[in-house]
């Protein structure tokens, strides 16, 4: 069967919509997306927008088959990490 959205432009969600999609607040989508923890984002004009194929992969790169599965690959809290960026680092050992 085809897909029914094919040849349609991906949709697009902001903030707000975004983090009703994920079950998060927006102020902590905005925190993931400031620390560069967050899912994917286009910036048009002065509106972020987030396309819903990103949301998704982001929340797949979460997936775990048990506590004890170790994939690599994990969705990281909202708050600052020295190894995503190294601005942080020394802000860090302040």
């Amino acid at each position: 069967m085809p897909d029914p959205n094919a040849g349609l432009p991906p949709r697009y969600l902001r903030t707000p919509e975004a983090a009703r999609f994920l079950g998060l607040s927006g102020r902590t989508l905005e925190k993931h997306r400031t620390y560069g923890t967050g899912p994917r984002y286009s910036k048009l004009g002065g509106r972020v927008v987030y396309a819903v194929t990103d949301l998704q992969a982001w929340v797949n790169r979460g997936t775990k088959a048990s506590t004890s599965d170790d994939m690599g690959e994990t969705v990281l809290p909202a708050k600052r990490h020295a190894a995503i960026s190294p601005a942080y680092a020394g802000a860090a050992r302040r």
